[in-house]
C-alpha cells in the first residue's frame, strides 16, 4: 500500500517538477533520503512538504500516527506545529499594525495592564517587540503550564514574582509566556479569541481548511499520537492539555495544509486572493533583531554559522552565504521545524511523532542542498553523531550526579516529619505524604512521583509520567530542626503553618 501511495505522489508531481527541472531520479532520492532519517533517528510517522517558486515541490507522509498500529502518516494527517505557531501570532499582530491599531515599540501596559515584571522600569518600558525577541530579562516560566494549570490571567499576575536572570534588552531567554501575553493583546484588538482571530484572518483566506488553533477542535482521527524514548523503548504518551498559552504553540496541522502558509510566508505575504501583510510589515518581521547564543540550538556546534539571531518570530543565521529563516516547535512527544531559504524562494516543513527526535535538522539542510545549493552532505549522520554524544554527556553527568550521593546517610527526621503542605506564591502548593519507606510528592496536582531516600534530607525518584525523568526533592530545616522548605526541581516551597 505504502509503495502505491509512493507511485500515486509520483505522477501526480511530474508535471510541477518537469517545470522546475527536478527530474524524477532526483525527487525518489530526496525521498529515500527521508525515509533513511526517519529509520536513523527512530521516529514512529513523520510527514514533509518542500516549497520552491510558489508551489508544492514535494509532499508526503512517512511510517504510522502510532507505533503497534498499522494506519499510516499521510499528507492530511494532523500533527502539532508547536512554537512554529509564534510566527503565526506574529503575523496577527503584524495585521494590527498594519491597521494602525499598534505599533511594534507601544508599551505592553497600554494593552495588558495586568502584566507586571519583578522590576518596575520593566513594566513601564518592555515593548510588543520585547515579548516576541525573548529579551526581557524573565529567565525561564515554562513551570506555569508543566507544573501546574492556572488561566493565562493568573500567569501574567505571578509574573512579577519572577526575578530576571539577565539585565533587560541584554541577553535572550526563549520565552513562551510572553507569546501568551501577545496573544491576549491580540484578542483585546481584535474583539475575538486568538482562535476565532487565526482562523478568520490566516486560515480561512489561505485555504487551510484542515488546519485548527488547537488540538480540541479536531474533528477526526486522521492525527499522530505523540511518543517519547523510554528506556530504549518507543512509548505512545497522553496528549497534553490544549495550553492556556496557546499563541504560543498550539496550532495543527497537516503537510498539505501547512504548505500554504509556507508559500505565503515565503511571496512577502501573498495569496491568491490578496496578501495577509503590507510589504513593510512582513520585511520588518523577518529582519533580524537581536543576537542569539549559539548554545540555543546544538546544531550550530556543526553548522558554525557566522551570525544567529531572531526576528519577530523566527530565526536566522547564514548557511554557506545565504540567509535561513527557521524555527523548531516541541511538544511532549511531538516535533516541527521550517526553514526557509528566501533568496531561492525554498521552504520546508517537517512533522515528527517523537519526542525532541533532531531528524528534524538534517531534513532542514538537505533540502537546502538538495533543491538550491548542492552538496551531499549527510545531515542525518552529522546530527545523529552530535545528538548521540550529547546523550552519553547527560548520561554521564547523571552518573557524576549519582557518585556524589553520601552512603549510609539518614534522614534527619523521621519520614513523618517531611509530611505536609508546602506553598508559594509562584509556583503553588505541594503536598509530601509518608508511603511506606518512602515520600510520595504532588505539585499542584500536576507533577508526582513517589522518591526514596537519596542521602542526608534528599530524595529521588522517577516521576510518575516517565517521560519527565527523575525527580530530586531537598528539605531544609530551620534551627529548631522543624522541616521548613522544599525544593523540588528549581522550584521552592515554604512549609504552610
Amino acid at each position: 500500500m505504502m509503495r502505491l501511495y509512493a507511485l500515486l505522489f509520483l505522477l501526480v508531481a511530474l508535471p510541477t517538477l518537469a517545470q522546475k527541472a527536478f527530474s524524477t531520479k532526483q525527487i525518489q532520492a530526496f525521498d529515500q533520503y527521508a525515509e533513511r532519517v526517519r529509520r536513523d533517528w527512530v521516529i514512529p510517522g513523520m510527514a514533509i512538504t518542500v516549497v520552491k517558486d510558489g508551489r508544492v515541490l514535494f509532499s508526503k507522509g512517512y511510517g504510522v500516527r502510532e507505533v503497534g498500529r498499522p494506519e499510516p502518516v499521510d499528507t492530511q494527517t494532523l500533527f502539532a506545529c508547536a512554537s512554529t505557531t509564534k510566527a503565526m501570532t506574529v503575523t496577527l499582530l503584524g495585521m494590527l499594525v498594519d491597521a494602525g491599531k499598534l505599533r511594534w515599540d507601544d508599551p505592553v501596559y497600554q494593552y495588558l495592564p495586568e502584566l507586571q515584571f519583578y522590576e518596575p522600569y520593566v513594566t513601564r518600558q518592555v515593548t510588543i517587540r520585547d515579548l516576541l525577541l525573548h529579551n526581557t530579562g524573565v529567565g525561564g516560566t515554562d513551570f506555569f503550564t508543566s507544573a501546574m494549570t492556572i488561566p493565562a490571567n493568573e500567569m501574567f499576575r505571578r509574573m512579577v514574582l519572577v526575578k530576571p536572570v539577565y539585565s533587560f534588552r541584554a541577553g535572550y531567554v526563549y520565552q513562551n509566556t510572553m507569546y501568551s501575553a501577545a496573544g491576549r493583546i491580540i484578542e483585546r484588538l481584535m474583539g475575538k479569541t486568538w482562535s476565532e482571530a487565526i482562523r478568520e484572518r490566516i486560515f480561512q483566506p489561505l485555504g487551510m481548511t484542515r488546519t485548527v488553533p488547537k488540538r480540541g477542535h479536531i474533528a477526526d482521527n486522521n492525527l499522530t499520537r505523540p511518543h517519547v524514548r523510554i528506556n530504549d523503548t518507543i512509548r505512545v504518551i497522553p496528549y497534553g492539555l490544549d495550553s492556556e498559552i496557546g499563541s504560543a504553540g498550539a496550532v495543527w496541522s497537516s503537510a498539505d495544509d501547512i504548505s500554504k502558509w509556507v508559500i505565503c510566508m515565503l511571496d512577502s505575504g501573498r495569496y491568491a486572493g490578496g496578501r495577509l501583510l503590507k510589504p513593510a510589515t512582513w520585511a520588518e518581521i523577518f529582519r533580524p533583531q537581536t543576537m542569539v547564543p549559539d548554545d540555543e540550538y546544538a546544531t550550530m556546534q556543526v553548522l558554525k554559522p557566522n551570525w544567529f539571531t531572531y526576528s519577530l518570530g523566527w530565526y536566522q543565521h547564514d548557511y554557506r552565504g545565504h540567509k535561513v529563516n527557521f524555527h523548531t516547535g516541541s511538544l511532549s512527544g511531538l516535533t516541527a521545524i521550517t526553514g526557509q531559504l528566501p533568496d531561492e524562494k525554498l521552504g520546508v516543513f517537517v512533522f515528527g511523532n517523537l519526542d525532541h527526535a533532531e531528524g528534524r535538522h538534517a531534513l532542514l539542510y538537505k533540502t537546502f542542498d538538495w533543491f538550491a545549493l548542492g552538496g551531499t552532505r549527510d545531515w542525518s549522520a552529522d546530527f545523529k553523531t552530535l545528538y548521540d554524544g550529547l546523550d552519553r554527556q547527560r548520561q554521564n553527568a547523571e552518573q557524576a550526579i549519582n557518585a556524589q550521593r553520601v552512603a549510609n546517610t539518614k534522614p534527619t527526621v523521621p519520614l513523618a516529619a517531611y509530611a505536609g503542605t508546602y506553598t508559594s506564591p509562584l509556583y503553588g502548593e505541594a503536598t509530601v505524604t509518608v508511603t511506606g519507606n518512602r515520600l510520595a510528592i504532588n505539585v499542584n496536582e500536576v507533577l508526582t512521583a513517589t522518591l526514596s531516600h537519596w542521602h542526608y534530607d534528599t530524595f529521588r525518584g522517577a516521576y510518575d509520567k516517565a517521560w519527565y525523568g527523575n525527580a530530586t526533592a531537598q528539605f531544609t530545616l530551620n534551627p529548631a530542626g522543624r522541616v521548613q522548605t522544599l525544593l523540588v526541581d528549581g522550584l521552592t516551597f515554604g512549609r504552610k503553618p
